[in-house]
């Protein structure tokens, strides 16, 4: 299963949902087992399952390390309320189920859940819209309503290519140097823009399963992008939308910990637990996650590129998403993450759980109040989990403001103020810069790339200690004998022949002299 991935696209939690069932149906030892003096065959213990599916899923990289084994049991519970599983009588659709010898069996019908099909008129309406919604975005009021279908562009953070499109002149017909934008105008660049970056980074052919662009608000996107303060963090203008004094006191206490600026209240023993209960309650209790309820599918699909060799991909991706918040939720998200990520890392931080480590108990506390689906996802803990983890880890970066966002907004702006373009149609368009983004690999190539590498930095330290001329003999046999044990095939590359390693050190065989041939004297007879 970790060798597998579930691509982007709509309904991706309940498609991992059937890949763990999958992977657990067939991968899960099953033997026999006694039981009150009767044997069973083909079934495994309660105990036995969490052992095997808590591997499973901490080693793959839609949930991560970060899986807890009482999350792991959680999971069992819901495979046995679905019937993915049932106790050795037949019984299921509860939840009844821990960490003992309870024996277990797999039905005889199949695990896997139905993916719920978008009716064809509704989705044909959905797409609709949106192409209506991309070529209206660069129309003007005076220009023809006629819209080329591709704009044949591939965006990047990074290089700015020329279009090959024939810029007009000032003097040619249908000039509009120097036109008015609307507000309107300016948010739909802003909408097209984010959506383009975002479908680009994602590697999808489409975002219209993921997300409806209706849902792009460009004002939450401007807003966040210029009201924020020195260190990046929103300024609110309605403070009624912001947190309550009380909670940003305690969570100023708490991130501060044990030096508060805000705080000059005695404390007392379980002091700093009550605060952070405080703070849980507060979030708790918030109407919906500060993700929305509206972007889950889209969070879902980036966390398919949260592994080692598409960090920065995951990364680039989560800061566009978080620029689509509404302002209160995006300043909860950077306040959250600012103060759960500095209590992690508090080695002065008193155990707030007796049970549980602080980074461990950041995670379970508030990961449903980051993400969560308005329905019932039975993944959504384990999803939810995988992403507050990143979300720590890389908070800084992923709620910074991007600059070549604002930098490619102003540009398109800049083309529809000062002129415009022919296409290779009979629309006029506004000039769009091209771009080109780092192409994503494989995890094969990436497994390959990562072998040859290291391989190739081994061979560079072998030849390191050939080389080296200030290394007495001694010294380089041992080096080369230890080396020659831990890496043998590279070390046979370089020296393929004992006459290649002897011609090193400059050695000449030896050659045995042969011994003296002692004949027997010879004795002269007395007689002749």
């Amino acid at each position: 299963m970790e060798n597998r991935g579930v691509p982007p696209g709509p309904y991706r939690a309940t498609r991992l949902w059937n890949e763990v069932t999958t992977s657990f149906r067939a991968g899960m030892p099953l033997r026999k087992h006694r039981q009150h003096f009767k044997k069973y065959g083909n079934c495994f213990t309660a105990g036995e399952a969490v052992d095997w599916l808590y591997d499973l899923l901490r080693n793959n990289s839609n949930f991560g390390p970060e899986v807890t084994r009482q999350q792991t049991i959680q999971l069992l519970r819901k495979f046995l309320k679905n019937h993915v599983i049932e106790d050795i009588k037949g019984k299921w659709g509860s939840e009844n189920l821990d960490d003992n010898s309870q024996l277990f069996r797999f039905p005889a019908n199949s695990p896997l859940k139905t993916l719920p099909r978008r009716h064809p008129e509704l989705r044909k309406n959905s797409i609709e819209n949106f192409s209506k919604d991309k070529d209206s975005i660069f129309k003007l009021r005076n220009l023809s309503r006629r819209t080329p279908k591709k704009h044949g562009l591939h965006f990047s953070q990074e290089n700015t290519e020329k279009t090959d499109c024939e810029i007009i002149n000032e003097d040619q017909e249908n000039s509009v140097d120097n036109r008015e934008i609307s507000q309107k105008d300016v948010e739909e660049v802003w909408r097209y823009v984010i959506l383009i970056y975002l479908q680009t980074i994602l590697s999808v052919p489409s975002l219209e399963e993921v997300i409806n662009p209706q849902q792009v608000i460009p004002q939450y996107i401007m807003y966040n992008m210029t009201n924020t303060s020195k260190h990046g963090v929103v300024i609110l203008q309605d403070k009624s939308d912001d947190l309550p004094h009380w909670v940003l006191s305690a969570m100023k206490c708490l991130a501060n910990w044990p030096r508060s600026n805000d705080m000059n209240n005695p404390t007392y023993v379980g002091f700093e637990r009550d605060v952070f209960r405080t703070i849980a309650d507060y979030f708790l209790d918030l109407p919906e996650p500060l993700l929305t309820f509206e972007y889950y599918e889209l969070f879902v699909n980036i966390l398919g590129l949260l592994q080692p060799h598409l960090e920065r991909v995951a990364i680039d991706a989560l800061q566009l998403c978080c620029l689509l918040l509404p302002p209160p939720n995006r300043r909860k998200l950077q306040l959250l993450m600012r103060m759960i990520s500095r209590m992690s890392q508090n080695v002065d931080m008193p155990q707030l759980h007796d049970a549980m480590g602080t980074r461990s108990l950041m995670i379970h506390t508030f990961s449903r109040c980051v993400l969560c689906c308005s329905e019932e996802v039975d993944l959504d803990e384990l999803l939810a989990s995988r992403l507050v983890s990143f979300l720590m880890d890389h908070h800084q970066e992923i709620l910074q403001v991007p600059s070549y966002l604002q930098t490619a907004v102003e540009k398109h702006l800049d083309y529809l103020r000062k002129g415009h373009i022919r296409s290779p149609g009979d629309g006029l368009i506004a000039p769009l810069p091209t771009y080109s983004y780092c192409k994503q690999i494989s995890t094969q190539e990436f497994d390959e790339q990562k072998v040859s590498t290291s391989q190739a930095a081994i061979a560079e330290l072998l030849e390191n200690i050939v080389k080296n001329k200030s290394l007495p003999l001694k010294d380089k046999r041992r080096k080369l004998k230890q080396f020659q044990k831990e890496y043998p095939l590279i070390y046979q590359k370089r020296f393929p022949t004992s006459e290649s390693e002897a011609a090193l050190f400059g050695d000449k065989p030896t050659i045995k002299q042969p011994m003296l041939i002692l004949r027997k004297p010879k004795f002269c007879s007395l007689r002749y």
